[in-house]
């Protein structure tokens, strides 16, 4: 776990903060899918999403150059995406509306201490509507996450889970993937 104060933050991560921030205002203003949103997302990811992948706005969240984006990925519209603890998502995953993907969190004593996480989802998951990602999670190979979840555990592979905290539910059926 890593563990960044901000009260000590560098020159240098704070002019990163506010390019990143005035670059998500632009994304968030541009025209979808045409030659400049794709370049405002790309200089916005640092070159870190892969081919036909998408991510509708509004966008929000925080150091988004710690995201890695697969190819074929959809993200959906009002994702929030704190990135500190770092992001990875994998081929073919698809992220609904509103969801949270929590890389990093507050120490409960020190508040301006942020403890930090990958989030990892893995090739071919779906994150449902509304689900919540907490930070050191990693979503299983083809899992499900159900609308509204929050997940606080490790997912494993081919597993549904639903609730708050998400439980397993349901198992699929490997075989029915084709890889």
């Amino acid at each position: 776990m890593e563990r960044v104060d901000l009260d000590k933050i560098t020159q240098e991560e704070q002019e990163l903060m506010f390019k990143q921030s005035k670059l998500l205002f632009k994304l968030n203003h541009t025209e979808p899918m045409t030659e400049e949103y794709t370049a405002l997302l790309n200089e916005l990811l640092d070159n870190n999403i892969g081919e036909n992948s998408t991510i509708t706005t509004p966008f929000a969240g925080a150091v988004f150059d710690k995201i890695k984006i697969g190819n074929n990925v959809f993200i959906n519209n009002n994702c929030l995406a704190m990135a500190r603890g770092g992001i990875t998502i994998e081929d073919d995953v698809m992220i609904a509306g509103n969801v949270q993907l929590l890389s990093n969190n507050h120490d409960e004593y020190k508040r301006q201490i942020l403890t930090c996480e990958e989030i990892i989802i893995r090739k071919g998951a779906w994150i449902g509507a509304g689900a919540t990602i907490l930070p050191g999670v990693t979503i299983g190979k083809y899992a499900i996450v159900g609308a509204g979840a929050i997940v606080t555990k490790d997912v494993p592979d081919y597993a549904v889970v639903v609730g708050i905290p998400a439980k397993v539910v349901k198992t699929l059926d490997e075989s029915k993937f084709s890889e």
